[in-house]
């Protein structure tokens, strides 16, 4: 019996000011990038996908964005240097 699937980690990058599109506020929005893992006997071996989110700490909404952008907001070594490891 092969046991496969997926595991998905959030990598928080920065914590940046921003008007919210949601609520209207200037409130910090934490900057993640979210890593979809396939695994092999509860084994992580390569990323599946990968996406860059912005979310309001008032309201909670949350934002896409792109690669580049999540690294203009995460600053130097953001996206690229890792950050905190959340499961």
């Amino acid at each position: 019996m092969i046991v496969f699937g997926t595991k998905g980690y959030l990598y928080h990058l920065a914590t940046v000011t921003l008007v919210c599109g949601g609520c209207g506020n200037p409130t910090a929005h934490a900057v993640r990038r979210r890593v979809t893992k396939f695994t092999l006997f509860f084994v992580p071996l390569f990323p599946v996908s990968t996406s860059y989110r912005t979310q309001c700490a008032f309201c909670g909404v949350e934002r896409k964005v792109t690669a580049a952008e999540a690294e203009r907001l995460a600053g130097p070594g953001g996206v690229r240097g890792g950050g905190s490891h959340q499961r």
